[in-house]
């Protein structure tokens, strides 16, 4: 038996879906995302009542962040540990079996009013805590100190979730629990946004044989992430705080800063780069606009700014990462086509209009509309980047 032939994957690693992090999360993200956004429609609009149990709010907010999101991280970090560390990626079994965990937690939600908020609960909150060990156990085995803090704020967003749940449990609704795990998620955010899109854009204009680069990871950033991280808990805990306001403004001007060193205007002519600034572009958009609603309360709600971080600078980033990441792994060439600049139009528009939608005399319409090109952008990736995820590495372009 030849060495080559040692080193093949046997038995579930075999499987190309079970063979690499990215290729079942990315695939379970974008068949939940459409799937839990028409459930949402359907509750919103009275044509179902199995979200009421758990309360069709706090479930909605909670599937995009601990459903949705956690699979685009999972997803991302499986993938991206392998390259932190040097060590073979997860996969096969124990695979199969987080992913399993994560459909687990879906199905308990759904099924709350037949099991019980707590059992649902209890089992939903397992996903987070296995993926924040295993991540844990591969960066600790491979010495890599450096990337702990990544695994620290998925740890404290698995305690988050507990939290979301307890609040749900308790009040009925999880306000304080929901702002902090989304603020605890645009941390995340800062600090794996502000190390891909100017290392991408970096890439792309060597590539371009461009000289003027991105600046470099400094003092401005730590500037923005202590600011907007501090901005953010005090938003938290109460979103119409003067002194949460001056914060959020301030982080809203540190990164409207952070990003223009960047250079994101001059990758226009590739849009799978480009759409990650325009995605960052919008957490110094909810920090401006969570500022104004701290203090014209009566000129905007909240929902603008807590939807400029939700639909677009998490669903906008994620969706750019998953199709970046499913051609890179793959053996693809990494550029937008057509197909996919479409899909990053409707996620970008989705968001647009969900923000508009409180301050609109066609407040219903608009919200139907922003979640139907919500559905259209992930149903498109599923088209285009489904049937990539499913089959072994294999140049060529997508599906579309």
């Amino acid at each position: 038996m030849s060495m080559l032939s040692l080193r093949r994957p046997r038995g579930l690693a075999a499987v190309p879906l079970l063979g690499y992090g990215f290729r079942p999360f990315f695939l379970a993200a974008a068949l939940w995302a459409p799937l839990a956004m028409l459930l949402w429609i359907a509750a919103f609009t009275g044509q179902t009542a199995r979200l009421a149990v758990y309360g069709a709010t706090a479930w909605h907010a909670h599937e995009l962040l601990f459903g949705y999101l956690a699979a685009t991280l999972a997803g991302f970090l499986l993938t991206a540990s392998a390259n932190w560390t040097g060590r073979p990626p997860l996969q096969g079994g124990i695979l199969l079996a987080l992913a399993l965990l994560w459909l687990a937690g879906r199905l308990a939600l759904l099924a709350a009013a037949e099991i019980g908020i707590a059992t649902a609960a209890l089992v939903e909150s397992l996903f987070l805590v296995a993926l924040a060990l295993l991540v844990g156990r591969e960066i600790v085995a491979a010495r890599n100190w450096r990337n702990l803090r990544i695994v620290a704020l998925v740890a404290a967003l698995a305690a988050a979730n507990l939290a979301y749940h307890a609040e749900v449990v308790r009040t009925g609704q999880a306000d304080v629990a929901a702002r902090g795990a989304l603020a605890l998620i645009l941390v995340l955010l800062m600090v794996i946004g502000g190390r891909i899109t100017p290392s991408f854009t970096r890439n792309w204009l060597i590539a371009q044989g461009t000289a003027r680069m991105p600046a470099l990871f400094g003092r401005l950033d730590t500037a923005a992430i202590a600011v907007g991280g501090t901005a953010l808990a005090l938003w938290a805990l109460g979103p119409e705080q003067p002194l949460a306001a001056g914060l959020l403004l301030a982080a809203a001007a540190l990164h409207v800063v952070r990003l223009a060193r960047w250079h994101g205007a001059r990758t226009w002519r590739e849009p799978i780069v480009l759409v990650l600034h325009v995605g960052y572009g919008f957490v110094p958009l909810g920090f401006g606009l969570a500022a104004l609603a701290a203090v014209r309360p009566d000129l905007l709600a909240p929902d603008a700014a807590l939807h400029a971080w939700t639909a677009g600078a998490i669903g906008v980033m994620t969706l750019a990462v998953m199709t970046r990441v499913s051609l890179g792994h793959t053996g693809r060439a990494v550029t937008a086509s057509r197909a996919t600049v479409a899909i990053y139009a409707a996620v970008v528009l989705a968001a647009l209009l969900r923000i508009a939608a409180p301050l609109s005399a066609l407040a219903l319409p608009l919200l139907v509309a922003s979640g139907l090109l919500w559905v259209a952008a992930f149903l498109g990736f599923l088209v285009c980047y489904g049937p990539i995820l499913v089959r072994a590495r294999a140049p060529g372009p997508a599906s579309c």
